[in-house]
């Protein structure tokens, strides 16, 4: 199995709105990408100075899997929104 943790952090201009928005892109993935077995999306409440606004958890099957996912088109709508909104995202992609 391959777990894809992304965290981003968000522009301040309509930061809420946009994170609200692409958490619903985000959940919506596990209907349309077939090698997508799980997701989890979580918004921080954290006020840390290093807190990321919104964190997401993904498992596959395998490597190619996650490929599958990466170039999947209903996934790149969403990196598309995203990379518009975010300052940054951090990425961690491991096998359990």
């Amino acid at each position: 199995m391959v777990k894809h943790i992304v965290m981003f952090e968000f522009k301040d201009e309509k930061r809420d709105e946009n994170i609200k928005k692409a958490k619903e892109m985000l959940e919506d993935l596990i209907n349309t990408v077939p090698t997508l077995k799980s997701m989890e999306v979580g918004v921080n409440f954290s006020k840390e100075d290093r807190a990321m606004d919104l964190s997401i958890i993904t498992l596959f099957d395998n490597i190619e899997g996650l490929n599958e996912y990466a170039t999947h088109p209903e996934h790149l709508k969403v990196v598309e929104f995203i990379k518009e909104v975010v300052n940054s995202s951090k990425v961690s992609d491991y096998i359990v």
